[in-house]
């Protein structure tokens, strides 16, 4: 083979080879769930961005976690970060007839006590002595904390700081400890150390009561399979968490017999891998009830995406166009189908993943905006001027506040317009 030969062969395979590995359309229409929402949204005349919860499906997931909870036995604890509004807590309330709430933000816990006087409070992270004392300052209604809240404590220097606060205050404040059960985010490293605490506690009746554990597991399923399966994590994680409990039973036998502790863990990643082996008395879970596209794991494969951003798209046009004096635009969409459709949207630069019309992606080169953000697409996608674009938040405890009143929707009917929780509670 000779030098021509050698290089015309060479040009004619990278030719070939440029032809296969360039991009397929990948783009595609409405699905008709979606298809239908689009033509609702525009009826309804919202012409924002805004934020869907499909009540229907949220209902069938409730229906399904608390089959597996009744199933094993075991109390269910709404997370209200992840579902943080009034509103969507209280729906889900009276689907569960759950009336335990774990709370992660001081103004969210006097909303919550204010509105409903007969919850039932635990934190989900120690709060800072500040805050603690500033729910006291700020509340209202009929709510008892000195019965119906539980402060989490992670050290015994917190846990000193309750306790002159309690007696400043002259309440009682119910105390439950948090505990490292893998995921090394602060709490107890060993059983041993809950002597110290419960000394204090025993010490100081007037103002502190015991009320029991919590251990979050949100490490679970986390690690690369190769490390640590899911089960094993899982079966790991239990056992750590058992530990305190055998050791409360050995060493203080007199509060482990009160029937009234709590044992609190899970989270949505794993609240249906638990079973009745579990040491926990009761689980906490609020993201699965809406999926965002984190917790899609095969634990939840069951459960169906219930939260959606709908947002107008402003602009449309054929071709991609880039600032500058080189014609990146449009060689990269000469190559890619992909990229031949150019749209900007109201909006954008949210925790969260186009999902219709398929094949809908930002353009990182671009860049982010949360103004009017751009994305490409095929022309498959029929995607126009004043069509909504969907997304699936990754997450919900911060997306979900966003966005103002939440619309509820079953069907072609809005239900309800849930209002987020305010972030301060200053009234």
């Amino acid at each position: 083979m000779n030098r021509r030969t050698f290089l015309l062969g060479g040009v004619a395979a990278a030719v070939v080879g440029g032809i296969t590995l360039r991009p397929s359309d990948i783009g595609a229409p409405y699905e008709p769930y979606f298809e239908s929402l689009n033509g609702q949204l525009k009826q309804w005349k919202i012409g924002r961005p805004l934020l869907l919860i499909d009540a229907a499906r949220m209902q069938q997931n409730t229906e399904k976690l608390m089959a597996h909870l009744r199933t094993i036995g075991r109390h269910y604890r709404i997370v209200a970060k992840s579902l943080p509004s009034l509103g969507l807590v209280q729906q889900i309330m009276e689907w569960t007839g759950s009336k335990r709430i774990m709370t992660f933000q001081q103004p969210f816990m006097n909303d919550l006590a204010a509105a409903e006087p007969d919850v039932d409070l635990l934190l989900g992270k120690p709060m800072p002595i500040d805050a603690a004392e500033r729910f006291y300052a700020k509340l209202e209604g009929a709510f008892n904390p000195d019965l119906q809240l539980q402060w989490l404590i992670d050290t015994p220097a917190r846990l000193e700081e309750y306790l002159q606060l309690a007696k400043r205050l002259e309440r009682s404040m119910r105390i439950s400890i948090e505990i490292d059960v893998g995921l090394h985010r602060g709490g107890m490293t060993d059983p041993s150390q809950l002597d110290e605490l419960l000394t204090t506690i025993l010490a100081n009746p007037s103002h502190l009561q015991f009320a029991g554990f919590m251990g979050y597991d949100g490490h679970v399923g986390k690690l690369p399979s190769i490390l640590e399966s899911t089960e094993k994590s899982l079966a790991n994680s239990i056992a750590e968490y058992r530990r305190y409990v055998d050791y409360l039973k050995a060493k203080w036998p007199t509060i482990a017999a009160r029937t009234d502790l709590t044992f609190n863990g899970a989270g949505s990643p794993t609240v249906m891998l638990h079973g009745t082996d579990t040491p926990l008395t009761e689980l906490s879970a609020g993201s699965c009830l809406v999926k965002p596209t984190d917790f899609d794991t095969p634990a939840l494969a069951s459960f169906e995406p219930a939260a959606f951003i709908a947002t107008p798209v402003l602009k449309q046009w054929t071709g991609l166009k880039l600032p500058g004096p080189l014609p990146l635009g449009a060689l990269w969409q000469k190559w890619d189908v992909n990229r031949s459709q150019t749209y900007f949207i109201y909006g954008g630069y949210w925790k969260a993943k186009p999902v219709s019309p398929r094949g809908i992606r930002e353009n990182a080169l671009y860049g982010f905006s949360s103004n009017q953000m751009m994305y490409n697409g095929s022309a498959t996608t029929g995607l126009r001027v004043g069509d909504y674009l969907f997304f699936r938040p990754t997450q919900s405890e911060a997306v979900l506040l966003q966005f103002g009143n939440l619309l509820a929707f079953q069907g072609d009917q809005q239900l309800a317009w849930w209002a987020p929780f305010s972030q301060v509670f200053d009234h």
